[in-house]
């Protein structure tokens, strides 16, 4: 095997390595997921104003719930259907035949 096709071959593991690394939907699911813990953490106790602004809703635990299972979705998402690495490029210019 040439040196070259063993650049390309590791060029092409890395570009899909990084297509994973950065989809968007871990960074959606994950910061839905993490303001979900926080706002429902907020909604387990409210006082006594926050329940009168809110007519009685708890309010902030029926949010942090929803955001938790809107990350949760994202996640789960993206490890059913993982995001594909682009396909290479096909040559623009067919090598010519040697004679």
């Amino acid at each position: 095997m040439s040196d070259l096709h063993k650049e390309v071959s590791e060029l092409e593991r890395k570009s899909a390595t990084a297509a994973r690394l950065f989809d968007i939907r871990r960074i959606i699911g994950g910061l839905f997921v993490v303001y979900g813990v926080i706002v429902t953490i907020a909604g387990i106790n409210p006082s006594d104003a926050d329940l009168e602004k809110a007519e009685g809703v708890h309010i902030n635990l029926w949010t942090g719930l929803a955001m938790l299972a809107l990350g949760l979705f994202f996640l789960i998402w993206m490890k059913l259907r993982p995001a594909q690495a682009p396909d290479p490029a096909p040559d623009e210019a067919p090598s010519a035949p040697e004679s």
